[in-house]
């Protein structure tokens, strides 16, 4: 390695909230995670794109805690948070409870009394508005659309004040217009400083916006900006499928399938 990589890479480590290093994980069987080099640094917003079955779920809870690995190391920075957003359509919504109700269930200090105090309501409102879902505090979570469902979510994992923040594909299942609004809302979180790092099957909608994207199919493929990975030969080897990649308005665009038509 260089003395520039060298360099980069003692920088990172040193900003790193969480790093894993030649990570393995099983479920008793053959390895979910191989060898895996990851780091999650300060300020950063990262999407993990991969098909199914390549690891991207497990990835979540090693970073989450939840999932030891059976070899290599996963270092944390001391005291950092992280908190943890599932896919909607993996909840059932019908458990009788308000948006404001959902949320403080998430306490995890302070007083342990069934009705939230003072302060803890004065918080309750400031993450309601600032996800822009304040006046759907006393809504029931089953009225709520797909997308107010994800913000409530959000106000969930933003309760615990995280240092870093995980994400289940979060525009899984929402619409279009949705899928922006939550890319817009992660946009914004990151900007005032909160670290994330989400899962995703949007290679167009929602990776190819993002600043840092990282390939994984049981192995890290790749890692780095859109131009960077969204190529034709990193995919081919994430998916294990050709995949085109073409150029509008100065972004990759990645297609399935690619048929030269005659002129």
């Amino acid at each position: 390695m260089s003395e520039r990589g060298t360099s980069e890479r003692t920088e990172g480590t040193a900003r790193a909230l969480i790093e894993l290093d030649c990570v393995t994980c099983t479920y008793g069987g053959a390895p979910v995670l191989l060898d895996v080099d990851l780091d999650v640094t300060a300020g950063e917003l990262v999407g993990v794109v991969g098909p199914s079955g390549s690891g991207k779920t497990s990835l979540l809870r090693v970073l989450l805690g939840s999932l030891a690995p059976v070899a290599g190391s996963v270092r944390r920075r001391d005291g950092v948070r992280v908190a943890y957003v599932p896919q909607v359509e993996t909840v059932s919504w019908s458990f009788p409870v308000t948006v404001a109700e959902c949320v403080l269930m998430s306490r995890t200090r302070g007083r342990r009394l069934p009705w939230a105090s003072a302060a803890e309501k004065r918080e309750l409102d400031d993450v309601l508005w600032r996800l822009g879902i304040a006046d759907l505090a006393g809504r029931h979570i089953r009225a709520l659309s797909g997308g107010q469902q994800q913000r409530v979510f959000l106000a969930r994992a933003l309760f615990s004040h995280p240092d870093l923040l995980l994400l289940d594909e979060p525009t899984s299942g929402v619409d279009v217009a949705t899928r922006h609004d939550v890319l817009h809302l992660l946009s914004e979180l990151n900007a005032g400083g909160l670290s994330i790092l989400l899962t995703t099957h949007d290679l167009n909608g929602i990776a190819a916006h993002l600043p840092r994207i990282v390939c994984i199919n049981r192995s890290v493929i790749a890692s780095g900006a859109p131009a960077e990975v969204l190529r034709p030969d990193v995919l081919e080897r994430t998916y294990g499928a050709p995949m085109q990649v073409l150029e509008h308005g100065g972004m990759p665009v990645v297609v399935d399938h690619y048929e030269k038509r005659e002129a």
